[in-house]
This record gives structure tokens, C-alpha cells and sequence, in this order.
């Protein structure tokens, strides 16, 4: 589960080896709409990510944003966990990255209750790492957090929109709601049993199959289960034409991404904020599903889908 600490990792860090990897960015860029007047020329910047899809797509468009800007950048996307990428940023040993709010807040700040208001939310996560070396630049839309989804037939059939419905379904006709979900979704309290008492729900675990995720999204796509356990911002919601369920009563963590950035490298270099604020702003969830889905359904590269939707939205251009 890619918001769960990672001792491992942190032990590595802790050994000095943590960071060990990596390789220059040379795409030919230029600045589009972003980099003007190259406010980052003269800068060497390191960038970092988490491994799974999302996190080197995002990764991939902040350092090749900081290339248009005149920045050199050295690429260390992709470690494993939550906890790797957001030591290195804290420590120096990367300058910047995008992270989500609720893990923040949650996972490495230690509260157990999230914010229910977005804004709010990334806010007290700003306030709160100021004190360890870290500034959070303005959030995005894209809010990678946990839903429900059932696939058009069963949506057709049941007619569930939200949550609440789902809840209602559940006494009127137990028989209609099963489940599958992750292992851990099964059993946080920020998963399956809070969401069950936020709605009142009573699911028997008979009802209930945990499985991998990606057989999650097959199963719910082929109707094996009424309801599957999804992120929202995957890119086989799209592919696979699933209905999500509106998390009415706000019970999930906002996961909201936003960049966070050494705030010594900050300081020396200000224009930072300047070329990513306007490509946080149009961040969205269906701009994730769809570039999400064309790494893990189409088979594209993270990198090279970064890349193209820079060139495509004029924040960058080529040659």
C-alpha cells in the first residue's frame, strides 16, 4: 500500500545509501507557457518520486518543468515506499517532489483524524512541516484518495451513486453489496471498518474478498463483486468504464498532491513556485486517470507521458 511507512527504507536512508541512484535529465526543452526568461538557469535540482505510476509521472513533470526553466536535474524518481522519497526532500538530499496531503498529515505527521475540508487540510499539513525543513507549495485538484466503484451493469441495476445508497442497499438487500478490497483497506481504520460505521453500514465478511488490486478492478469490472475498492485517480476507472461512488458524508482522507520543496532550495531559488504553480492548477482527477492509464493500460513509459502532456497543454515546448 503506497501510503504505509517503510522501515526498510528509512533504515536505508539512516545508512547513508539511500539515494545512491540516479541520472541526469536531458530532455530538449524549452519554456511554453512556464520557464520564461529560464529563472532556474544555473540551478542543479534533484527530483524525487514514490514508485508506483502516478508518483513517475509526477515526478517526471516537475524536473522536466525545471529543465524548460534552465535548470540541470538529476532524476531520482521511483523509491520504493512513502517514507524514502520525503527524508530525501527533508534532508537535502533531494529538492523537491510531489506529495499528497492526507499522507502528510496522517503517515509522517502522526494525526489520526483527517481534515475534511481540502483547503483546510493542506493548510494545517504546510503549517506543520514548516518546523522540518519543508515548504508545500499550493495543492492540485488530483485528489488520489479511496472510493467505491461498480461496474455500468451493476450500476444500471442497483442504481447506487453514493455511498449513503450503497449503505441503504445493504439493509434493503444484503444479498446485492459484496466487496473486494485490499488486505489493509480491510482493516484500516481510515478503509473498509470506518467507512462501515460513518455509514451504518453492516457488510458480513462473508460479503467481503480481499485480493490484490489489480484483480480488484478486473473482478469489479466483470461484475465477480458489486463493489470494488479503488483509488480515484487510476487510470482503469476510465479504461474499464467504472462507476464511482460519491463519497457523500466526506469520510475518506483528501489526498490532494501538491509539491514540496526543500525549503533551503526555496529560498536560493524562489522561481520554483513560479513554474509549477500554473501546472499544479490543472491537476485534476481525470487528468491522472488519464494519464495514469497510459502507462498502466496502454503501456506507455511514465517519463515520455510526462513529457507529451507538457507539450500538449504549451507549458513546455520541444527543440
Amino acid at each position: 500500500m503506497r501510503r504505509l511507512l517503510y522501515l526498510a527504507t528509512a533504515l536505508v536512508l539512516a545508512s547513508g545509501c539511500g539515494l545512491t541512484s540516479g541520472s541526469p535529465m536531458v530532455d530538449d526543452v524549452r519554456p511554453g507557457s512556464i520557464g520564461q526568461g529560464e529563472p532556474l538557469k544555473g540551478a542543479d535540482l534533484t527530483v524525487t518520486s514514490k514508485e508506483f505510476t502516478e508518483q513517475l509521472i509526477l515526478g517526471a513533470i516537475m524536473g522536466i518543468a525545471f529543465e524548460a526553466a534552465g535548470a540541470d536535474v538529476l532524476d531520482r524518481t521511483g523509491i520504493q515506499g512513502s517514507v524514502g522519497s520525503r527524508e530525501a526532500v527533508k534532508s537535502g538530499e533531494a529538492d523537491a517532489g510531489y506529495e499528497y496531503t492526507g499522507t502528510a498529515w496522517i503517515t509522517y505527521l502522526g494525526n489520526s483524524k483527517p481534515i475534511t475540508d481540502p483547503r483546510r487540510q493542506w493548510e494545517a499539513v504546510r503549517d506543520a512541516d514548516r518546523k522540518n525543513g519543508l515548504t508545500w507549495l499550493e495543492p492540485s485538484a488530483l485528489n488520489n484518495t479511496y472510493a467505491l466503484a461498480m461496474n455500468q451493469a451493476n450500476a444500471e441495476k442497483y442504481g447506487t451513486r453514493t455511498l449513503s445508497e450503497v449503505a441503504a442497499l445493504s439493509k434493503s438487500d444484503p444479498a446485492a453489496v459484496t466487496l473486494c478490497v485490499e488486505g489493509e483497506f480491510a482493516n484500516r481504520a481510515d478503509g473498509l471498518p470506518g467507512m462501515e460505521k460513518a455509514y451504518g453500514m453492516d457488510i458480513p465478511p462473508s460479503r467481503v474478498t480481499q485480493m490484490d488490486t489489480g484483480i480488484i478492478y478486473t473482478q469489479t469490472a466483470k461484475g465477480g463483486c458489486t463493489y470494488g475498492e479503488v483509488f480515484t485517480t487510476d487510470g482503469r476507472i476510465k479504461s474499464m468504464n467504472l462507476v464511482v461512488m460519491e463519497d457523500d458524508k466526506k469520510f475518506f482522507p483528501n489526498y490532494n498532491a501538491a509539491p514540496v520543496i526543500n525549503t533551503k532550495t526555496l529560498k536560493e531559488w524562489p522561481g520554483i513556485a513560479g513554474v509549477l504553480d500554473p501546472i499544479t492548477k490543472k491537476l485534476n482527477n481525470s487528468v491522472a486517470q488519464t494519464l495514469n492509464a497510459k502507462v498502466d493500460v496502454d503501456g506507455e513509459d511514465p517519463h515520455q507521458v510526462a513529457l507529451d502532456w507538457l507539450v500538449q497543454e504549451g507549458f513546455v515546448r520541444e527543440g
